[in-house]
């Protein structure tokens, strides 16, 4: 997707909270005030975006994880969409407190819903008493609700990406104090010094987080695909070393032609053969 200031402007990403809403620390992001709202300079958004996606492209192109964060209403839908396509991770409901703080308790309560799969999955339910079934279903729907998006996680992420840091602030204090990078959407009411790749925008408009969190995406598609590639090359490459080896050395008819040499002594032979016509030649002399 094409990031330019038209594209910005089509999606309302320069309409900022009404005035008596602002925070002071985005001031060298606002560009005018208009009709009592500030508008965002679209000039540094750019730049910020930019220098934002680059750096999701890089993590990702390095074989590492980002957790996308978007518990509003209007970011649900976007935020899955977004890290599905580029296979990533995502909260989408409210952010369990210490799931990176807490994180081997995190990865306990979800290796317990995978344990309750199992069961449900061979039907193993209908052991346990008609109650004690009741309890652990509304568990598992808690749990799985809660864990859709990282069940899979095996480690803390290496970035996270945020809609609303202040919304977000629990996930953002986290990040923060596990020294995580942030990359986030900042409206004129947040402190975008908070983050370490803020992006000047609107965070409450759909069509506004839907671009962002698009372009966020790709990012990352891009960088995880670079890997992949990256990692089919490096085993083709040690297949094909493998398979040489087990083959043996390479033999070849020297042009002289009185012997079988192996690809990696063949000058050595030549010269050896050259050395004893010339002495055979001197001593016929």
């Amino acid at each position: 997707m094409e990031v330019s200031i038209q594209n910005l402007i089509e999606v309302g990403a320069h309409f900022g909270h009404e005035l008596k809403k602002w925070n002071p620390k985005m001031k060298n992001f606002v560009y005018k005030e208009q009709g009592g709202i500030h508008i965002i300079d679209l000039q540094k958004t750019l730049f910020c975006v930019k220098k934002a996606m680059a750096f999701l492209e890089d993590k990702t192109s390095k074989g590492n994880h980002i957790i996308f964060v978007g518990t509003k209403s209007q970011a649900v839908s976007a935020v899955q969409s977004a890290a599905e396509m580029s296979k990533q991770f995502y909260v989408t409901k409210r952010w369990l407190g210490g799931t990176l703080t807490n994180f081997e308790t995190l990865k306990e309560s979800i290796d317990r819903m995978k344990k309750i799969q199992k069961i449900k999955e061979r039907f193993e339910l209908d052991r346990y008493s008609k109650k004690e079934r009741n309890k652990i279903e509304k568990e598992y729907s808690k749990m799985e609700e809660s864990f859709k998006g990282i069940k899979d996680m095996k480690d803390i992420p290496s970035v996270l990406f945020i809609i609303d840091i202040k919304k977000e602030r629990i996930a953002l204090n986290e990040a923060r104090k596990l020294k995580i990078p942030v990359v986030a959407l900042v409206d004129t009411n947040c402190d975008p010094y908070l983050v370490d790749y803020p992006i000047p925008a609107n965070d409450d408009s759909i069509r506004s987080i839907q671009y962002f969190l698009q372009l966020a995406g790709e990012a990352c598609k891009r960088g995880w695909e670079k890997r992949e590639k990256e990692m089919r090359t490096e085993q083709q490459q040690k297949d094909k070393k493998l398979k040489s080896s087990s083959e043996g050395p390479q033999v070849v008819n020297l042009n002289k032609g009185r012997q079988l040499v192996a690809v990696g002594t063949a000058e050595d032979v030549e010269i050896e053969m050259e050395l004893k016509e010339e002495s055979n030649k001197t001593k016929e002399k």
